[in-house]
């Protein structure tokens, strides 16, 4: 039985040839292409769930525009306002400087639900035909997708580690940027990105299982629920075995992740307490 596992990769997976004009020297990053991957395999299902269902697959393509935008400007903008406040107190100048700028490193899963909650409320004003969870019920499968994708690049990427454990499977992460290439300080650490991705797999199955039942005649809200008690509920938990991603979490009871799950539980929560009380088909 292996004490750990060695994780060394590199956050690239190659870099164009300098030879190439505009692109010479640019690498292509696993997390670049997890995120890519994430919106593929996302449009795959809501154009599936679409097709199945008789609708427009034009709906599907402007509602996976509307979900790119938010979750990109959702997740950027809450990660500086969710764990980089401090800097917006002190330098406001520097803090949305450094939102807008690129590199774009820090991205906030709340963040990102948050935009979409909201671009949903767009798209629903727009067609008026659907409701508003059904648009959710239909996209929170794609979600959980997604976010395996986005741990799996954080997995690649060695950040978002979990503490140090003695389990089995622990991997040393050699590539921690927050070690700066110490290797003495590697210990091996629980594989939190790894949990996270996996449990998001389990819950897509979930979400579709209960989709493929009844399609178009699922309870309104039940999968919109049932993906935001289960997840964030997971998220709180997962919590207590990761390393703080600021400093200012050290002193806190529980982290930001913790705190911004707990209003996404009890939404959640509110939103299947409204679907088995207005019972129907959409």
């Amino acid at each position: 039985m292996l004490a750990y596992i060695d994780w060394f990769t590199s956050s690239d997976i190659f870099t164009f040839p300098e030879s190439l004009p505009l692109i010479g020297g640019l690498p292509v990053r696993w997390y670049g292409v997890m995120f890519a991957t994430a919106f593929l395999l996302g449009y795959q299902v809501i154009s599936y769930f679409f097709k199945k269902e008789g609708r427009p697959l034009e709906q599907a393509d402007e509602l996976l525009l509307y979900a790119m935008i938010a979750t990109v400007l959702g997740a950027r903008t809450g990660h500086y306002f969710f764990y980089e406040y401090p800097t917006l107190l002190s330098n406001p100048g520097h803090f949305f400087w450094s939102m807008i700028r690129p590199p774009y490193a820090g991205l906030a899963s709340h963040g990102a639900a948050i935009g979409l909650f909201l671009a949903f409320y767009l798209y629903v004003r727009k067609h008026k035909d659907i409701s508003y969870l059904y648009v959710t019920d239909r996209v929170v499968p794609t979600v959980a997708l997604g976010g395996a994708c986005i741990r799996i690049g954080n997995l690649m990427n060695s950040e978002i580690v979990g503490k140090e454990t003695d389990v089995p499977w622990a991997f040393k992460f050699y590539n921690d940027p927050s070690l700066n290439h110490d290797y003495f300080a590697v210990v091996p650490r629980h594989p939190a990105q790894l949990y996270e991705a996996l449990s998001c797999i389990v819950l897509f199955v979930i979400l579709f299982m209960i989709w493929n039942k009844k399609k178009e005649k699922t309870q309104e809200g039940l999968m919109t629920g049932v993906f935001m008690v289960v997840l964030f509920i997971l998220r709180f938990f997962y919590e207590f075995i990761k390393e703080n991603q600021v400093s200012f979490e050290d002193g806190m009871s529980l982290n930001m992740g913790q705190w911004l799950s707990i209003p996404a539980i009890l939404f959640g929560l509110g939103v299947l307490w409204y679907s088995f009380k207005n019972k129907k088909a959409v």
